[in-house]
């Protein structure tokens, strides 16, 4: 039986219910879940306050080996809430990054399961992640230029380290998704599967890892993610630097309020 954790804390402000992130302990595994699905699980600033507490939760319980981040679907995540981020909200904390993970992933082994869209914010936070299970209907991008903005949560350097730098090339300057099966061909996925089944492929993925010994995962995971991100660390103040006045400026602020007036519903 799972066992729900952080049902005693309070909501944090701006969350509404508390319930835009949902945490669950199964067995050994910590499940996170984006729960907004009304607006594809789109971020915002308490949403990544909750997702960093869950990450820290993660690192510091002995019984709990992996994590498993997804989304309530029809989506993984569509990124940050374009409407917060035009009134000057923004889904990433200093030191953390997008979501509290882009910057600082846990230091145990995160599995992404992605169900429909993992886009922007999204995907970058899937490249965050150690390992993806993707059910077959998913689709991964970056599609920020065409909203007069740019991946800064890190997907510009992930994304080259994960597959070969052309194709990360042409996926950011094109804007142009992928599907779950050119992302399997790309190594950016580990496993495919049927829709409906990617929580449950990914669950079953962390437990086999879990049945091995704690010490000689974490050792593994810290020896192969230092040779993956290698000076990450410098090149995201390098990466700040450059793009923070782009995010700031009046145009970014004007295509995601044009973005906010023209989908279905309008303003939220």
């Amino acid at each position: 039986m799972s066992e729900e954790f952080g049902q005693d804390r309070p909501a944090e402000a701006g969350s509404g219910s508390g319930t835009d992130v949902l945490v669950e302990r199964r067995g050994p595994v910590l499940v996170i879940q984006l729960n907004r699905p009304r607006v594809r699980n789109a971020l915002t600033r308490a949403m990544a306050e909750r997702l960093a507490a869950a990450f820290t939760e993660l690192d510091a319980r002995a019984e709990l080996r992996l994590g498993v981040l997804t989304g309530t679907p029809p989506a993984f995540c569509s990124g940050m809430d374009l409407g917060a981020f035009a009134r000057g909200e923004r889904a990433s904390l200093p030191g953390r990054g997008f979501g509290g993970l882009t910057e600082q992933p846990p230091s145990k082994p995160l599995i992404a399961a992605v169900e429909g869209a993992a886009v922007g914010g999204g995907f970058e936070m899937v490249l965050a992640c150690d390992m993806v299970v993707a059910a077959d209907d998913a689709v991964f991008g970056l599609p920020e230029l065409r909203r007069g903005l740019v991946a800064a949560a890190g997907g510009l350097l992930r994304l080259p380290r994960a597959i070969a730098p052309a194709v990360a090339m042409e996926m950011a300057l094109t804007g142009e998704p992928i599907d779950a099966q050119r992302a399997f061909a790309l190594g950016l996925v580990n496993r495919v599967v049927a829709p409906g089944t990617a929580l449950t492929a990914a669950c079953e993925l962390a437990e086999k890892i879990a049945a091995h010994a704690d010490h000689a995962v974490l050792a593994s995971k810290g020896v192969l993610a230092r040779v993956r991100d290698g000076e990450l660390a410098d090149e995201y103040r390098s990466h700040r630097e450059l793009l923070s006045g782009i995010l700031d400026s009046p145009g970014a602020r004007a295509g995601a309020r044009e973005f906010v007036r023209e989908r279905p519903g309008g303003p939220r």
